[in-house]
């Protein structure tokens, strides 16, 4: 499946929502160069729980699939010249540098789009090329603590709770490549690249669009974080997780009636559709109390049966067994560079029934510094120098 065959992108990505987004692209067919330093893209040598698969970081397995490697010194002359002559033949260079960076290394779009007028180059920062905050480290935390996703997660008699998965990084990622796209269709029509920027600190705040809006147009707010147990302040109850009597339920919205069916409780009969929300803390309580006299598994039908919007909270271990998981062939298992095998997360959507493929597991720095220098017109002789000189590396 090649939606992007013949798009050629540079990829001067670290951490993680530049390098998702860069293979986003790359499952949809385009030829990704990671173009790193010699000693290698920060996600290589830092990961998550600090776990390493036969060397490779479990950061590079998360965001490193169906690209090629080449590693670079973008300080030595030869390597800053092999950059240029890529970009010539290139269609969209991808950085997420600090402000400035790509500039002072003579790669900035000023500099670039002279070589290739036609060339789609893509910024992703922490809050912006420009600003008070332009130099800020744009961290997943920071920015959750930063935009009000924190304050706005969690109980309101609690404190305010960071989301347990990198989703601004990972939302910043979907953006970066969307609009990468839309640039990309633009110049189908108009023969001209242009700039493209996204920054995280926006991102997490479009995360926030349909909450943020309300309170923005006056919605009600008495405490940031929902009370009694109920998921957001701006929902009804029950709408939450709840304990049950061993583990725990997530009621979505529904009508008081309905639970009263489906709880078989008498309390609950008294309140009406209207009292969903005016009403909210008390029949949160009333439900939270009935589902911890029951197990989880004896809800589960009752639940069904009423119609009440429902779900068992699920750990990781129970999506390995999860039959709809299973069937969409979300987790896909190969064989690392290193010879371990792995186990990735499949790109999440389908076209004409199909996932894209894994053509490359996610590879050794510089395995292929010699292929894709020899495609811009370095030959043998030249490539070994500059192995020699350290202007490039390749795999060991």
């Amino acid at each position: 499946m090649n939606l992007l065959d013949g798009v050629k992108i540079l990829s001067f990505n670290h951490y993680l929502a530049g390098p998702l987004a860069a293979q986003t692209l790359a499952d949809l067919g385009a030829d990704v160069i990671a173009v790193e330093p010699i000693e290698g893209a920060f996600q290589r040598n830092w990961a998550v729980a600090n776990h390493f698969v036969a060397g490779d970081s479990v950061n590079h397995l998360a965001t490193g699939r169906n690209k090629r490697s080449i590693a670079v010194d973008l300080k030595h002359p030869d390597g800053i010249a092999a950059v240029k002559k890529l970009v010539a033949t290139s269609d969209v260079v991808m950085e997420n540098f600090r402000p400035g960076t790509m500039a002072k290394l003579g790669l900035g779009y000023e500099t670039l789009k002279t070589i290739n007028p036609g060339l789609i180059y893509a910024v992703a920062t922490g809050f912006g090329s420009d600003g008070p905050y332009k130099d800020r480290p744009g961290q997943d935390l920071l920015l959750q603590a930063m935009s009000g996703l924190a304050m706005r997660t969690g109980r309101a008699d609690g404190e305010p709770t960071a989301v347990g998965a990198v989703i601004v990084d990972q939302h910043a990622a979907s953006l970066y490549a969307m609009s990468i796209l839309a640039a990309l269709f633009a110049r189908t029509k108009t023969g001209k690249g242009q700039l493209v920027e996204v920054n995280l600190y926006q991102a997490a705040i479009d995360l926030q669009v349909e909450p943020l809006t309300a309170w923005l147009n006056g919605a009600p707010s008495p405490t940031p974080r929902g009370p009694a147990g109920i998921a957001a302040w701006f929902s009804p109850g029950p709408y939450g997780v709840h304990a049950t009597a061993d583990g725990h339920l997530a009621i979505s919205m529904a009508a008081p009636k309905a639970l009263a069916v489906a709880l078989d409780s008498e309390e609950l009969k008294q309140f009406g559709e209207a009292d969903s929300f005016s009403k909210r803390e008390e029949i949160t309580r009333i439900v939270a109390i009935r589902l911890k006299q029951r197990s989880t598994a004896e809800w589960l039908p009752l639940l069904e049966a009423a119609r009440i919007w429902h779900a068992p909270v699920q750990d990781y271990r129970d999506l390995e067994s999860d039959p709809q998981l299973n069937h969409l062939g979300v987790f896909k298992t190969a064989q690392s560079a290193g010879g371990a095998p792995i186990r990735m997360v499949a790109h999440p959507a389908r076209y004409d029934g199909q996932t894209p493929a894994v053509r490359l597991v996610p590879q050794r720095l510089g395995a292929q510094t010699r292929e894709v220098l020899g495609e811009i017109g370095y030959g043998a002789a030249a490539i070994e120098a500059m192995v020699a000189a350290k202007a490039v590396g390749v795999a060991r």
